[in-house]
């Protein structure tokens, strides 16, 4: 089966890492890409690179702001002609951010940024896709979540938080969109080798995967779909059983596996840069470098 050749297929947060990996992927098999990201002058640089490959076309996009995701399914409906009635086959809610940390250091803006990006922005978006796609009764909606959305990790609180919102409402979005013929699937990576991770130490039984990964199981979700997706799949079930687990249990599992200090223990310095991104994940960042 192929879901994916001629299809539209919009992405957002796809400048760089697991998104501008899926947007290749995908591209390769023939999907024409709408990628979105807040920081314009990179949207436009993955774009020209993007273009080599095939269809793509690039928008700003903020997703913590409904008018602005509102605006970008807008344009990625649009087809080649530049008229409006075209469709999205699929939508892939990639875009969130990482901050982590000691709880009782986080921020106001850090946990706002947190649950605008990684909740809100993937609600906004199912919500916003969906009724053309129930009106068609076709479509697919890929939701980017992780697996600290089924095993908690010191360090994480509030990310973890966010991720186990995202696994529940594509779990019960998926019951709820089924008889209309509509797809929800939801991806949970390990750790990936993005920005996301940059400063922590990749030591321990579960080592980072690339974002091509990702893409291959996306790709796969659209030819084969179902709700959950682990990646790699045999941490699933490493999964379920932590969650079995009694509270010494699950900290001696996080000890053995090496997560129980390493979003607490990390590089300041070297993770600096993409914590201020991630903290303030908000608003379009223009090309000239203002918001």
């Amino acid at each position: 089966m192929d879901n994916i050749r001629g299809k539209t297929i919009a992405i957002t947060g796809a400048a760089r890492g697991i998104g501008y990996a899926t947007a290749k992927t995908l591209l390769a098999h023939g999907a024409r890409v709408v990628i979105g990201d807040r920081d314009v002058a990179l949207q436009e640089s993955a774009v020209a690179e993007l273009g080599k490959l095939g269809p793509v076309s690039g928008y700003p996009l903020d997703v913590t702001d409904r008018e602005s995701f509102a605006t970008f399914l807008d344009k990625a409906r649009t087809d080649s002609s530049g008229t409006s009635a075209g469709h999205i086959d699929v939508l892939i809610n990639n875009a969130g951010v990482m901050p982590v940390g000691p709880f009782l250091e986080q921020s106001e803006q850090s946990i706002r940024s947190n649950i605008e990006v990684n909740v809100y922005g993937v609600l906004t978006g199912c919500q916003l896709a969906l009724p053309d796609m129930v009106k068609r009764r076709r479509g697919h909606i890929i939701n980017i979540a992780s697996l600290s959305g089924v095993i908690p990790l010191p360090g994480q609180v509030v990310y973890v938080g966010a991720k186990y919102a995202v696994v529940g409402l594509s779990t019960a979005l998926a019951d709820e969109m089924a008889p209309y013929g509509v797809d929800v699937s939801v991806i949970m990576p390990p750790f990936t080798n993005t920005d996301l991770i940059s400063g922590t130490k990749s030591g321990g039984a579960i080592k980072p995967v690339e974002p091509e990964e990702i893409a291959a199981a996306i790709v796969k979700t659209l030819n084969k779909p179902k709700t959950h997706v682990s990646v790699p799949p045999p941490l699933r079930f490493t999964a379920q059983a932590a969650q079995m687990l009694p509270p010494k249990g699950r900290r001696w599992l996080n000890r053995k596996l090496g997560l129980d200090s390493v979003f607490l223990e990390f590089d300041a310095a070297e993770r600096k840069a993409y914590e201020e991104r991630a903290q303030a994940a908000q608003g379009v960042i223009e090309s000239d470098g203002k918001n």
